[in-house]
């Protein structure tokens, strides 16, 4: 199924989202987490490929999102980076998932190589994930395709101080590609979605929003996940951190009951979607489905 359909369907959706093992002796690995978060009845399972993107990790993502949907019967969402590709390169990749039967693709950037300079990817085929966007679309492959967003003004936009203006124009412009709806990067305030939404729909973008919650198990991942993606950290879980960061039990427990009440008031206030980052834990995803997500 199409995940635009889901959308235009049902309200709130529920999706997760898993990543690959990252050797190929533990590939199989994987499909023990997915039965247990098939249990869930998530909408959608959405699988990462590595920041970089290389053509091996994009057709793991692949075949893993294409077992999903006929092992599990759920469907599965195949993430793709476009920087540094060719088209020839992404009309190969397009070929292969259609040949798996994954339809549905986030399409994405990617994180530029640390081992080249930007300026070797400025006249690349694939600039923006807008262009990743509009190539899927014009493959005629049928492909739903959906966009990334960050709450939180995307790091390499802040040092332009627009207040936002330019990340409006990127997700204008994925809407333009033929982007169907959006996933927000992972964030730890509530107010900071709810100001982007407004900001959002204020621009005439009216996309289904997925909201990103990812569980916080344990301190040392939170600072990794801040580091990596800018997400702030609002006073009430810097205390929890602060208060529980040595005691791993009661950090998990702290960690989880925060997501329960960020999805709580999220699905209060009439969020289009929460997308879970389960970190590849079932358990901490099926604690929150217990919550807040019984039909």
């Amino acid at each position: 199924m199409n995940i635009s359909d889901i959308y235009s369907k049902k309200k709130p959706v529920f999706s997760l989202e898993i990543f690959p093992p990252k050797t190929d002796l533990s590939t199989e690995s994987i499909y023990g987490v997915v039965e247990n978060l098939a249990e869930l009845h998530p909408d959608f399972i959405s699988v990462t490929c590595s920041a970089g993107g290389s053509g091996g990790d994009n057709d793991k993502t692949a075949v893993i999102a294409s077992e999903i949907q006929k092992r599990y019967g759920v469907t599965a969402m195949a993430h793709v980076t476009c920087i540094g590709s060719s088209v020839s390169a992404m009309t190969e990749r397009a070929e292969k998932l259609s040949k798996l039967g994954v339809r549905n693709v986030l399409a994405l950037r990617g994180d530029y190589p640390k081992d080249s300079p930007r300026e070797e990817h400025a006249d690349r085929d694939f600039t923006y994930a807008s262009d990743l966007a509009r190539a899927l679309r014009d493959f005629g492959k049928g492909f739903c395709v959906g966009g990334a967003c960050y709450p939180e003004i995307h790091p390499e936009s802040r040092i332009l101080r627009d207040g936002g203006e330019s990340d409006l124009k990127a997700l204008r412009a994925k809407r333009d590609a033929g982007v169907s709806f959006l996933l927000t990067q992972l964030f730890f305030d509530n107010d900071v979605f709810f100001d982007f939404l407004k900001r959002v729909r204020g621009a005439g973008i009216t996309l289904p929003v997925s909201a990103g919650i990812m569980p916080v198990t344990n301190a040392a991942q939170i600072r990794r996940m801040v580091s990596m993606c800018g997400a702030s950290i609002p006073s009430n879980l810097a205390a929890l951190i602060h208060r529980f960061g040595e005691s791993p039990d009661d950090m998990r427990k702290a960690g989880l009951d925060y997501a329960c009440r960020q999805v709580r008031e999220l699905l209060e206030k009439g969020a289009d979607g929460i997308h879970l980052y389960t970190m590849n834990k079932p358990d901490a995803a099926r604690y929150i489905y217990a919550e807040f997500m019984k039909e």
